[in-house]
């Protein structure tokens, strides 16, 4: 296969105009592509370093068949490719002279391009994430169900919100999501762009927080759900998890999906009784190129 099976471009509309029934072709797997995707082309055009971001596309028979795309803060994201595939835009990439920071991408996908990478640009990976990916199959409340009921939250929550993503990010490790929010980057953080909903106690006292994306190519990502340590065990989770799922549904959804930690074995089978189906893994990479120039995003 040669590197020219590979169209880049810097281009979002005429990437997503090419490419973008590809990518609504399977929207739970292609989840974080479609959202970061159209953060990019929302944000994009103020976008000092617009001109750092690339779009690629991989056609054969006239089809896409895969894409990437690679963001001005070093975030490589893949379509699940064939070995030979990853290995091919890692040649092709390393040539053009790009430096991603990290990668994510469906489990096998991932292991094979961080592979290749290190093989063609010389840069050691590390994995930094590993995830299970769930998709809504039939909607079912927890029962017995708990006292309470769910709100969406407005402008007067902002700061319960913000302080509960930032414990959210503490729990799971997320520096880079602390980072910004300590720098007052929260539109910038991948939980600027969400809609948060509270699970309220009956004297209306908040003791759960989901979050969910706007529909994107018919679908809708779950994330994230907390709820402080000290309240758990109560069904909180799985009942604020139920309205933005019903909510998600009701917005048109076609497929709702969220990620969970596979270390996790108890958020793991809530989400199972709620109705979601386990249908992947995904991993992310992180690059360590030592004394070379790391590029973009770096």
């Amino acid at each position: 296969m040669l590197p020219d099976d590979w169209h880049l471009t810097q281009d979002v509309d005429d990437f997503l105009a090419r490419a973008g029934d590809f990518l609504c072709s399977r929207p739970a797997l292609h989840n974080t592509p479609l959202t970061d995707i159209e953060k990019l082309r929302t944000r994009g055009a103020a976008e000092q370093d617009a001109e750092t971001r690339v779009f690629g596309r991989l056609e054969s028979g006239g089809e896409v068949r895969a894409i990437f795309y690679l963001t001005p803060r070093g975030r490589l994201g893949l379509t699940p490719l064939s070995v030979d595939q990853a290995d091919t835009l890692a040649a092709h990439l390393a040539g053009l002279g790009h430096c991603p920071s990290d990668v994510i991408a469906d489990h096998d996908t991932a292991s094979a391009f961080a592979e290749s990478w290190q093989r063609h640009a010389g840069a050691a990976s590390v994995p930094f994430w590993r995830t299970h990916l769930y998709r809504l199959g039939t909607l079912t409340p927890p029962q017995p169900r708990p006292a309470g009921r769910g709100r969406v939250t407005g402008g007067q929550d902002r700061e319960q919100v913000v302080r509960w993503c930032r414990e959210f990010c503490v729990d799971v490790g997320e520096q880079s999501s602390i980072d910004l929010i300590d720098a007052g980057s929260w539109d910038d953080s991948r939980f600027g762009d969400r809609h948060f909903t509270f699970w309220e106690t009956p004297d209306g006292t908040p003791v759960s927080m989901a979050a969910a994306t706007s529909v994107v190519g018919g679908m809708v990502r779950v994330d994230p759900v907390y709820t402080p340590a000290h309240l758990r065990g109560r069904g909180y989770a799985g009942a604020v998890t139920v309205e933005v799922s019903r909510a998600a549904l009701a917005a048109g959804a076609t497929d709702v999906v969220l990620f969970t930690d596979p270390r996790n074995p108890t958020s793991n089978a809530l989400y199972q009784r709620i109705g979601y189906v386990r249908v992947a893994d995904f991993t992310g990479y992180r690059f360590s190129y030592g004394t070379r120039q790391t590029g973009v995003g770096s």
